[in-house]
């Protein structure tokens, strides 16, 4: 266990609640504050830095291009709190910048992060960490989830129209009760985890405030990546052991991956 003095307040019924509903929000800064402003300003320089006429939710695996990312994937604060809920072997499966500038943020549809990584992990136990970069409501975007929907990860998907939305397919109506849904509103350097296989999904952002958040994807170093299905994926060990016996990335080296990549979004 790392010596960090920030403090990590997850308590039993914390990770139990996660591990049954498939969700958890975290009232409580998970970086100090020092941390979160340089992390807030690096990615400010990100979104100024976009090739015109591409879209702030699209992105996807920033730390490939950009390892300084790794200074806050690989914090102590952010380890300390993950290994609350999977242990100490942790390895860091993705990240992801999804940003709605006001007014135009598009919609994400409901969906399982699962079900973009079908085959690539046994087990799937992927477990995101969506820490807020901006103060985040339904009205500006927030995210939104179907409690206890992990138990399958895999459902039947129909088309949506691509241009309103982060991806062009959702969760069939039919799979999931929709009125059981729990929106989510945090400040920002505040977050929420949710299990890869919960049905999850977000509003367009129409209000006049931005919605941003910062998605890290932590799995447990037990799980076995199978690289063959994605070449273009690479993993890190962010602490303990590689338990696997996994092919692991260089955090201190950039990762240029084919242009064949997954979505997801939040």
């Amino acid at each position: 266990m790392s010596l960090s003095a920030h403090p990590v307040s997850v308590s039993k019924d914390d990770v139990n609640f996660f591990n049954e509903e498939g969700y958890f929000v975290y009232h409580h800064q998970l970086l100090p504050q020092e941390s979160f402003h340089g992390l807030k300003v690096y990615f400010e320089g990100m979104l100024a830095d976009l090739p015109e006429n591409s879209r702030p939710e699209g992105m996807d695996v920033p730390h490939f291009a950009f390892p300084e990312l790794f200074e806050w994937l690989m914090a102590d604060e952010v380890l300390d709190f993950v290994e609350r809920f999977m242990g100490p072997d942790i390895v860091l499966w993705s990240s992801h910048f999804l940003c709605k500038p006001p007014g135009k943020g598009l919609t994400v549809p409901w969906h399982e992060d699962s079900s973009y990584w079908k085959g690539m992990l046994d087990p799937q136990e992927v477990m995101t960490v969506w820490l807020a970069i901006d103060d985040v409501s339904q009205e500006n975007g927030g995210m939104r989830v179907i409690p206890r929907s992990h138990s399958n990860g895999f459902s039947e998907y129909s088309e949506v129209d691509a241009s309103k939305n982060v991806f062009g397919t959702e969760v069939r109506s039919d799979q999931f009760d929709e009125s059981t849904a729990v929106n989510f509103a945090i400040s920002q350097g505040e977050c929420h985890v949710h299990h890869a296989k919960l049905i999850h999904g977000s509003n367009a952002n129409t209000s006049d405030r931005r919605r941003c958040g910062y998605t890290m994807r932590y799995m447990p170093a037990s799980a076995k990546f199978h690289q063959d299905k994605e070449p273009s994926q690479q993993i890190y060990l962010a602490r303990g052991e590689n338990v696997a016996g996994n092919t692991l990335g260089d955090p201190t080296q950039p990762f240029e991956p084919g242009a064949s990549r997954w979505r997801g979004g939040n």
